[in-house]
């Protein structure tokens, strides 16, 4: 009998594998504040339209909104929207500065989970993907939701 692991996926940024085609995962670390961990543990975040800001060989992660709790510390000024810095090694961090200087590649962030006590963030290497690309994706994914359905079908008969 297999033991259920827990959940351990804060948000996922769908939207990231709809406008762009992800070439490169990476899992970095996030600097956060109390207030941020507390709003995290209760999903209180947003990563609809984040992305990451290469700056002086350091990344920040932009655009990622967390929503403070009202129950949270109230002589903290929570900043919702703030820059928060992404703790990678120089050799991820070289990799990311040489992609996203070519044309058409950008990174984003595609996930964020918890890795034992500590938020972990993924991002991805990324280029973008044209309208006419987005369109074919989503006539091959409900191609193969008619397909499941056809064999299922086809199946009980």
């Amino acid at each position: 009998m297999k033991k259920k692991t827990p959940d351990t996926t804060i948000v996922v940024n769908r939207k990231a594998s709809h406008d762009y085609y992800i070439e490169e995962g990476f899992e970095a670390g996030l600097c956060l504040q109390g207030w941020e961990v507390k709003s995290l543990r209760a999903k209180k975040v947003q990563l609809t339209d984040s992305y990451v800001l290469m700056k002086d060989g350091e990344a920040f992660l932009l655009g990622c909104h967390i929503t403070p709790l009202q129950s949270a510390s109230s002589h903290v000024v929570a900043d919702p929207d703030r820059t928060r810095k992404l703790l990678l090694n120089r050799k991820e961090l070289s990799k990311l500065f040489g992609a996203t200087r070519q044309k058409g590649y950008t990174c984003v962030c595609t996930k964020l989970y918890w890795r034992e006590h500590l938020v972990k963030c993924r991002i991805a290497l990324a280029r973008g993907k044209k309208d006419h690309d987005r369109r074919d994706s989503i006539k091959e994914r409900e191609w193969n939701i008619d397909k499941q359905r056809i064999l299922r079908q086809a199946n009980r008969a």
